[in-house]
């Protein structure tokens, strides 16, 4: 992970998808390995970034997620939903 954990304003702009689709390039990149070490320590710490963001995201997703559930007396109400 980079020094500070914080993630970049142009980062933290970025839906899900384009975050995603960026950090895929990222990691084709690095894996082909015909990337400049400065550059490939560079793009790594965007990618680590990028893969925070795309956590983050999934977590807020996941947290506003909620089933329907009925109680025994038969009210009918919300719980957060358990998602694996």
């Amino acid at each position: 992970m980079p020094k500070t954990s914080k993630i970049p304003t142009d980062i933290a702009k970025l839906s899900f998808e384009d975050a995603l689709r960026e950090l895929e390039k990222i990691v084709g990149q690095l894996e082909q390995g015909k990337v400049e070490l400065e550059k490939s320590i560079e793009i790594y710490e965007r990618g680590t970034h990028l893969k925070a963001h795309c956590e983050a995201k999934l977590k807020d997703a996941q947290s506003r997620i909620d089933k329907i559930v009925v109680a025994p007396d038969g009210t009918v109400g919300t719980e957060p939903a358990e998602v694996s």
